[in-house]
């Protein structure tokens, strides 16, 4: 190499590597903004649905808003943890359903998809990606009203949301790492630790319910809520990483976090949310609703592409066959064949 040295290339650590950090880390400004600007598409083509369905029945329509979504949502959030403590899920299963969940309705609507159809799915679903999987049989039956269709019919679509981005870096596993290191300090009781590290659970899943996990990292959130359970354990810690330096800056950055999770982390007044259910019954799109005239000329359309999809195909089969080649002369005379997944 003639004396010359590489040059040194940056590791970067493991986390701002992974596809949770590169698509799913937002300022509180662009998280508002991504659920206004979603909400408002979403009103416009339900609007238009409407009046495809009867022109002038919009008008009479309260649609909701972007808020009043989210709050939905929030409690559809608190019912998964009842779920998975039917069936004894552990706790990765439940808080990766959780997260699911929200990232589907940062792509989606809840006025095209109720969160109570998508969170028996994303539990599910929690349960393959997370290596702790169910019969969907044994699944469905425990579930009242529920056929293995049901949870299966948005499987795709959930996993379509979530850009097949299945793994979660949550912040129970990095206070799990913390409370190791924190062991090795000298002066720590066993016994303070061990109820600081129960606190802090706890608030990290109260911390589920809000959108910590979109604006910080896992680490961040465990330090928090360790701040939260035990304030001199959390800087005990800092100082035995920053040495001699000053931990404010690290400090004053866990301050808006922490009023977060100890604000935010707990469900929504449910009348506020059963006001807000009553309208979605309203306001859903026709389109998803059997029986509408939305409904069903969405229906004949898809039947319509189904047919002239099926006619091309047997038209190039025809034409093979009479070119003395029943499998094509070529790759490229599929070109004009569509794929056999449609879009929603």
């Amino acid at each position: 190499m003639n004396g010359e040295s590489l040059p040194q290339t940056s590791r970067i650590p493991l986390y701002e590597g992974s596809t949770q950090f590169r698509h799913w880390r937002f300022s509180p400004e662009q998280l508002a903004e991504t659920r206004s600007l979603l909400n408002a598409a979403a009103v416009a083509v339900i609007r238009d649905a409407f009046e495809s369905d009867q022109p002038g029945s919009s008008s009479q329509v309260s649609f909701l808003s972007a808020e009043e979504e989210n709050l939905l949502v929030k409690l559809y959030l608190g019912k998964i943890p009842q779920l998975c403590g039917i069936f004894r899920f552990p706790e990765e299963v439940e808080a990766t359903a959780m997260s699911y969940l929200k990232r589907f309705y940062l792509k989606n609507t809840v006025m095209d998809w109720h969160p109570k159809n998508v969170m028996l799915t994303v539990v599910f679903l929690a349960t393959k990606t997370t290596n702790y999987p169910i019969p969907l049989d044994a699944y469905a039956s425990r579930i009242p009203k529920t056929t293995p269709g049901d949870v299966l019919d948005l499987e795709f679509l959930v996993a379509q949301s979530l850009g097949f981005d299945f793994t979660i870096w949550h912040a129970h596993r990095a206070l799990w790492g913390l409370w190791l290191d924190i062991q090795t300090l000298s002066d720590i009781p066993l016994d303070d630790l061990s109820k600081a590290y129960d606190g802090a659970l706890t608030s990290i899943r109260a911390s589920r319910f809000t959108d910590a996990e979109f604006i910080y990292t896992p680490s961040q959130i465990a330090l928090a809520c360790l701040s939260i359970a035990s304030p001199a354990l959390a800087s005990a810690w800092l100082r035995s990483k920053s040495g001699q330096g000053s931990d404010d800056a690290i400090s004053a950055m866990l301050e808006p976090l922490k009023a977060m999770v100890l604000s935010q982390g707990s469900l929504p007044d449910v009348e506020a949310v059963r006001e807000v259910d009553r309208r979605l019954r309203l306001c859903k799109n026709p389109e998803k609703i059997p029986g509408t005239n939305a409904y069903n000329k969405k229906v004949a359309e898809k039947q319509r592409k189904a047919e002239e999809k099926r006619l091309r195909k047997a038209e190039l089969q025809r034409k093979a066959m009479e070119d003395g080649d029943p499998f094509g002369s070529t790759l490229t005379a599929q070109a004009d064949l569509d794929d056999d997944d449609d879009d929603e």
